[in-house]
């Protein structure tokens, strides 16, 4: 075959993959989403992450698990971040404490002692959430540890305290949620590997529907306390399409009762 023939292969076969991909292209640009009642884009369902960022929000490698005896069934899973850039911005003194929590994960996680897993970590553990929708409220109830939050749209109203889900206000911009979360403290981490915030955590969450069936993700972090600026993350979110699909009980306060509850149980007199 001749170079002259060879080139307008290439030519043909890029033109052809062009093709192909520019309708997707095109749809997830100029995707509407079905409207509610009120005419605001209908986002009720059962969502879930698919990644690994619930262990780190930044790459990853494989990994040993933190039990020898569990061999592979706890090792950690290799993963893209989802952090841009890939970056997470600590001041000094926040980066020793980050490390030492990596260190430290398996007894210090709050995870570990099913602890509300606040925002935007409820968004990417390894479990479904569901979305409520009205017009004046939007319910997450998530299913680890059968937390929930409520978003407030376009509300004045102040948290009358700091929590670990923090208090949420929405609007929206277009087709888009966005949703400003405060008043936090400061007792949960981003993931596994120690990213952690304080009270002073303010997160601005968008949520845009891509298709039927997938969400973009945004989260903006900004903590002056750990952080010298913000940054993002950023995911989509996959809707469930089982028929039956429900949200089921992982209340595991049980299981952790005697990492929360064994320091302050009774000693027996010697």
């Amino acid at each position: 075959m001749s170079a002259i023939s060879k080139a307008a292969l290439i030519g043909a076969l890029v033109a052809a993959l062009w093709l192909i991909a520019l309708p997707n292209v095109s749809y997830a640009q100029t995707y509407k989403a079905p409207r509610t009642a009120d005419g605001k884009p209908d986002l009720n369902g059962v969502w879930q992450a698919l990644n690994t960022a619930n262990w780190d929000i930044q790459d990853h490698a494989a990994r040993m698990g933190p039990v020898v005896a569990l061999g592979a069934a706890f090792s950690v899973p290799a993963g893209r971040g989802v952090v841009e850039g890939n970056e997470i911005p600590y001041l000094p003194e926040a980066a020793a404490k980050k490390k030492e929590n990596s260190e430290h994960w398996l007894t210090s996680d709050p995870e570990i002692k099913c602890y509300m897993p606040g925002v935007p970590r409820a968004t990417y553990m390894p479990y479904p959430f569901q979305l409520v929708q009205t017009p004046q409220h939007i319910l997450m109830a998530y299913e680890f540890a059968g937390a929930t939050r409520t978003i407030y749209m376009n509300s004045k109203l102040k948290s009358p305290n700091d929590t670990w889900m923090g208090w949420s206000v929405g609007h929206w911009e277009g087709d888009t949620l966005v949703v400003d979360v405060t008043s936090f403290n400061d007792q949960t981490w981003f993931d596994r590997a120690g990213n952690f915030h304080s009270d002073a955590l303010h997160v601005v969450e968008r949520y845009t529907p891509m298709s039927p069936d997938a969400l973009d993700y945004e989260a903006t972090i900004e903590d002056p306390k750990v952080f010298s600026r913000p940054w993002k993350m950023r995911m989509p979110l996959y809707r469930h399409l089982e028929k039956d699909v429900q949200l089921l009980e992982y209340q595991c306060v049980e299981f952790a009762e005697e990492l929360l509850y064994g320091p302050l149980r009774k000693q027996k007199s010697k």
